[in-house]
């Protein structure tokens, strides 16, 4: 996870930015796989022993009392942020090693991901800025509201949903 991550990320990691520190993501990282549900894909090249991998995606189903929506810049509708364990889930990370960028492995990370969900919709958080905003609506995402997550340094975030079951948009 962590050699994916300082891959996919070295650009961000370079800026020096707190929330882009790899220890920064590590931390994260740590508290989301203790998530109960936690469901992870991860790609390799190759087969065997001498399988690397190049990619992975992850999240969970948000339950009753989640921080997920803590931080919101408004509510969309009243209810958007009701949870039961079986409503949203969370798509929290897509990242695939630079060699390995547009060759379609993060949207096979995705639909891999997303095509088993039983819920109802799919959130993710994403930069406005970030190259991956149009890459993620043309997968079907729409931005609901605006979000800035409790993590030390966290910027301004898009809250992109997805209704689910998944339809590949390719």
């Amino acid at each position: 996870m962590s050699q994916i991550h300082r891959d996919a990320y070295a650009e961000q990691i370079a800026t020096g930015e707190q929330f882009a520190s790899h220890e920064a993501f590590m931390t994260r990282f740590d508290t989301y796989t203790a998530r109960e549900g936690l469901d992870l894909v991860i790609a390799f090249s190759g087969e065997g022993p001498a399988a690397q991998p190049i990619g992975q995606a992850w999240g969970w189903p948000l339950g009753a009392g989640t921080k997920w929506w803590d931080g919101l810049e408004t509510v969309p509708e009243p209810g958007f942020t009701d949870e039961d364990g079986r409503r949203t889930f969370a798509l929290s990370e897509i990242m695939v090693g630079q060699r390995w960028t547009g060759r379609g492995v993060a949207h096979a990370l995705h639909d891999a991901l997303l095509a088993q969900r039983t819920e109802q919709r799919a959130t993710l958080l994403v930069r406005p800025e970030n190259p991956a905003h149009t890459i993620y609506r043309r997968w079907g995402w729409r931005t609901a509201t605006q979000l800035r997550p409790g993590w030390p340094g966290a910027p301004l975030m898009d809250v992109l949903m997805l209704p689910l079951p998944l339809v590949s948009a390719t």
